[in-house]
């Protein structure tokens, strides 16, 4: 590691932060878990970390094998970042770590969030009792992204990129959070044109309330 810092503490949990527990290294893994992603992309994610920040968390990591570096093929040729096996790892330790967080008390669920973060954010709060009778296949177009996410026997599957689909969703991801998470109802959403189904059927709206938020933790000092 570039810093040289380390708990020194044979706890494998201390060297696993040694090794992802500085500042945006673990948000530069999030945005890599649905794919490799380009430079410009990763920053696109994370809007408040400085470019020579992301950089060195990069090398960070792909020093530490969490990261590899890939040229694409000609004619794109260009750099992309992505996860290693050991890397992807990962994803259930953040997606529990959110999950975790989402129950603070002081969690600002209006907050923007990355497309990634959201679409990773819908994988972890996923409600099988939700979707029940539910058998339907969604074309999800997020901001500039495309996912396809499938809802089947209790399961919830999203992938990055297009495939056949039931139903068609369009909308920012600052609409969609507001929609699933937030005050922005649903059919007002529709009528503004901020959100489109096609078709507008049950399933479709279904999707929207397959995410709920766990219940909170106590504030301190509750029950005494």
């Amino acid at each position: 590691m570039s810093t040289k810092r380390s708990y020194a503490d044979g706890c494998a949990a201390a060297h696993a932060l040694d090794l992802v527990g500085e500042r945006w290294a673990l948000l530069v893994v999030r945005e890599l878990l649905l794919g490799p992603k380009r430079f410009s992309g990763l920053r696109r994610g994370l809007p408040g970390a400085a470019p020579n920040v992301i950089a060195q968390r990069l090398r960070d990591l792909e020093a530490a094998g969490v990261v590899r570096r890939r040229t694409l093929p000609p004619p794109v040729a260009s750099q992309v970042y992505e996860l290693t096996a050991w890397g992807l790892e990962l994803e259930p330790v953040v997606r529990a770590l959110g999950r975790w967080g989402s129950r603070s008390p002081g969690m600002d669920h209006d907050a923007p969030l990355s497309v990634d973060a959201l679409v990773l954010a819908m994988r972890t709060l996923f409600a099988p009792g939700r979707a029940a009778g539910l058998d339907a296949t969604y074309a999800l177009r997020v901001d500039d992204d495309a996912f396809t996410a499938t809802v089947g026997g209790g399961e919830f599957r999203i992938v990055r990129g297009t495939g056949p689909a039931d139903v068609a969703v369009t909308a920012a991801g600052t609409v969609l959070n507001e929609v699933i998470w937030g005050d922005q109802d649903l059919g007002a959403a529709v009528d503004d044109g901020l959100v489109r189904l096609d078709p507008d059927t049950e399933a479709a709206r279904r999707f929207f309330d397959l995410f709920p938020l766990p219940e909170p933790a106590a504030p301190a000092g509750a029950g005494r």
